[in-house]
């Protein structure tokens, strides 16, 4: 069975910085296409970061980020650790809302619980 799980959100002010990690178990991170997505309330859910997994693209990565975080997110993967890193610097309030983790595995989407990232004065 295969489970992800996110953490590091919280309640931060403007300009402040976080690192959202997804951590997977039951298999390796580093075959499956990964991202990180957000939604606010009453919103869609927006893509933020991905990165590709071997099973896609091989030895290369491809990492794409939405418009909105160019400059101010970065995504990670750390295989020893299975995990996957979102860095957020200098957030702002538009920013706030629950951030997913998605695992793309073998043609099916994985979800996590998501994590609440408010940032507010």
């Amino acid at each position: 069975q295969v489970h992800i799980v996110e953490s590091g959100g919280g309640l931060v002010q403007p300009g402040a910085s976080l690192t959202l990690s997804c951590a997977a178990s039951g298999t390796s991170i580093s075959l499956h296409d990964m991202g990180w997505y957000r939604q606010a309330p009453g919103e869609k859910r927006d893509m933020v970061a991905t990165i590709s997994g071997a099973s896609s693209s091989g030895k290369v990565t491809n990492i794409y980020y939405a418009d909105f975080v160019k400059g101010r997110f970065t995504i990670s993967r750390d295989n020893p650790k299975n995990t996957i890193n979102l860095q957020l610097n200098n957030l702002e309030p538009r920013d706030t809302a629950v951030y997913y983790c998605k695992m793309h595995r073998w043609g099916a989407d994985i979800w996590g619980q998501g994590t609440q990232v408010t940032v507010s004065s």
